[in-house]
């Protein structure tokens, strides 16, 4: 994709999100991260559903060590891999007690240290607490940066290395909020919403899919149409009996 190309892209999602975020709710940097942690191979939406009960018990990693492996897995057996996250909430929170004072650090290294933590998970965190220029990539980030021709790659990680060489500085703190959210709720797996993309004149996704709204109106006026112009049924004399 060409450099004004790429400009345009971010200028054209910024337009209708100008001021992109995550969507999983957090009260601070720690509720941040393990939302983020949880939410792997998980939606944000399961997420957003299990935490409230379980921040409103433990929202520092001192309460949430207190409160235990079985207390967590109580509140976010909701979410998928339920029972290996629970272990890691309470391993990260004591890690961040005995080696970083209870503060979630500001080092990528260091997050990563950290049990259940990745490197996209480092990278959201750096993202939206610390408000770093990084680019995590999920499934949305590869699958948009791949469709529009942004930074195709093979792996997150050679997609994630491509965004980083061809997102211009000005749009790199909102990037992957931005693609995320056009892969969530437009640029979709399967059945992508072309018809209602910024982007498309640009992208150079083949077919476009089109507006199936659209087409069932068009659909029905044409059928109208199409009865409006036949011919008024004629009707067949009925035999006339004989004469006597």
């Amino acid at each position: 994709m060409k450099r004004a190309d790429i400009d345009r892209l971010f200028a054209s999602l910024a337009e209708v999100i100008p001021a992109p975020k995550t969507e999983l709710e957090y009260t601070n940097t720690f509720t941040l991260l393990v939302s983020v942690v949880l939410s792997a191979q998980a939606t944000d939406r399961s997420v957003n559903e299990a935490t409230p009960a379980l921040f409103a018990l433990a929202d520092t990693p001192q309460a949430m060590v207190a409160l235990g492996e079985e207390g967590v897995r109580d509140k976010i057996k909701t979410i998928g891999l339920f029972n290996s996250k629970a272990r890691n909430v309470i391993a990260l929170s004591q890690l961040l007690l005995d080696r970083h004072g209870g503060e979630v650090p500001r080092d990528r290294e260091a997050l990563q240290a950290l049990p259940g933590v990745g490197r996209k998970t480092a990278s959201v965190v750096l993202n939206e607490a610390f408000g770093e220029p990084t680019i995590a990539v999920d499934t949305h980030v590869f699958r948009v940066a791949n469709r529009t021709g942004l930074a195709p790659g093979k792996t997150p990680h050679e997609v994630e290395a491509k965004l980083e060489r061809v997102v211009p500085d000005r749009w790199k703190r909102g990037a992957h909020h931005w693609l995320i959210l056009h892969g969530r709720y437009t640029c979709l797996a399967r059945k992508p919403r072309c018809f209602a993309c910024v982007i498309a004149d640009i992208c150079p996704f083949r077919p476009k899919t089109p507006d199936p709204e659209a087409e069932a109106a068009l659909a029905a006026e044409t059928k109208a149409k199409g009865r409006r112009r036949l011919p008024p049924p004629t009707r067949k004399a009925s035999p006339r009996a004989p004469r006597a």
